[in-house]
């Protein structure tokens, strides 16, 4: 039996409301109004592989090595790393390169994402770079390379997934070896017993099930990081044009985004009343600056308060109450802006692989008139 078969029942009994893609590998997505939450529930995270879910039969014997450029390469088990280093929690927001894929025309290679590969957990475990700094980096590490047992799908010889990190990511106080999510052992779902958490990075290079770490003296070129895999053009392409992979950088940051969670799709409303509007917006690197709403097809932005994030890397709450004027279709759109003033665009901005699509998220619903039962009601309320 293939072994997709056998992990649906587990995905559908974990996570009920997720839609999951036909495809190969298991990869699942939660409708919008599952994200509501200032922390995502595990129930409610997407699920992204590239691979087959590996066997683990005892996490209890799992162990993790460090070696390459390093002065003492070391196999730490999961209690020697707890023992050794410090428990650390980080609040951030994973998010998959390709979220919002299927939004690209003409469409692109890839999982057709819609927008709910993201979500925003407490992720707890020890800082890599206190990891690496025992070891003894060597001055001529540049990269990270990491390693799990997850293989292709018919080709159990090869890997499924093996990327890495700049190390200057990988020794930021922010980057960790996890071994929790929301305060609960890491679900084997979601990369148990151990991962990599990058915040700011995107979901490929917070690497599953997590055996080994190598340090390098290049840039990493394991499975997807090479060719176009995870990588944006350095120079705009249009489509049909010629792919050059020497063109292409490995994406390290992720751009600002938002996403509106209440109301959904479809929502109806009676003129007059208030719509209750409410999501998040987060950054990568560049901190979050502002988020506004428009209802008027962008030719009107307000400004929307933004409540404090858990953390720097983590997303922000926004909620406002907006009057249902007249009668007839309402569309309403989000527009999130960095510090250095980048900003959401209208269209998503086009890529051969469909990374990285941050345009503004539009949510459409009908302002229904009000009827005469309802306008008596409100004249006998003083209304």
């Amino acid at each position: 039996m293939p072994r997709r078969l056998i992990e649906l029942p587990l995905l559908r009994r974990l996570k009920p409301g997720l839609y999951v893609h036909d495809e190969e590998a298991l990869n699942a997505e939660p409708a919008l109004d599952l994200l509501d939450e200032a922390i995502t529930p595990v129930s409610a995270f997407f699920i992204r592989n590239n691979g087959e879910l590996p066997d683990i039969a005892d996490e209890g014997s799992w162990t993790l090595a460090i070696d390459g450029e390093v002065e003492r390469p070391a196999v730490w088990t999961l209690p020697a790393l707890r023992e050794a280093f410090e428990t650390v929690t980080e609040t951030a927001v994973l998010e998959c390169a390709g979220n919002g894929r299927a939004q690209f025309s003409p469409a692109t290679d890839g999982l057709p994402w819609r927008l709910g590969a993201v979500g925003c957990a407490r992720w707890s475990g020890v800082r890599l770079a206190d990891v690496l700094n025992h070891a003894g980096v060597r001055p001529g590490a540049v990269y990270t390379a990491h390693f799990a047992p997850d293989r292709q799908i018919g080709k159990p010889e090869k890997e499924a997934l093996s990327r890495g990190l700049p190390i200057a990511k990988a020794l930021a106080p922010e980057t960790l070896i996890a071994f929790a999510m929301n305060d609960e052992p890491l679900p084997r779902l979601h990369g148990g017993p151990l991962r990599i958490v990058a915040p700011g990075y995107p979901g490929s290079a917070w690497q599953k099930w997590l055996n080994r770490i190598s340090l390098r003296t290049q840039e990493h070129d394991g499975e997807k990081m090479r060719g176009t895999d995870y990588r944006l053009p350095i120079h705009a392409l249009r489509p049909g044009e010629l792919l050059d992979p020497t063109h292409f950088a490995v994406i390290t940051d992720m751009p600002v985004k938002s996403l509106i969670t209440r109301p959904t799709n479809g929502f109806i409303v009676a003129a007059g009343e208030m719509v209750a509007v409410a999501g998040f917006a987060w950054s990568g690197a560049i901190p979050l600056a502002a988020v506004e709403l428009s209802c008027d097809g962008g030719s009107r932005w307000d400004d929307i308060a933004l409540a404090p994030g858990e953390s720097p890397f983590a997303w922000r709450r926004f909620e406002t109450r907006l009057p249902a004027v007249a009668p007839g279709p309402l569309t309403i759109m989000a527009r999130a802006r960095d510090t250095a003033g980048n900003c959401q665009p209208l269209e998503p901005p086009w890529n051969p692989r469909g990374y990285c699509n941050n345009q503004v998220q539009r949510v459409s619903g009908t302002v229904r008139a009000r009827d005469a039962r309802g306008l008596r009601e409100e004249f006998s309320r003083g209304i």
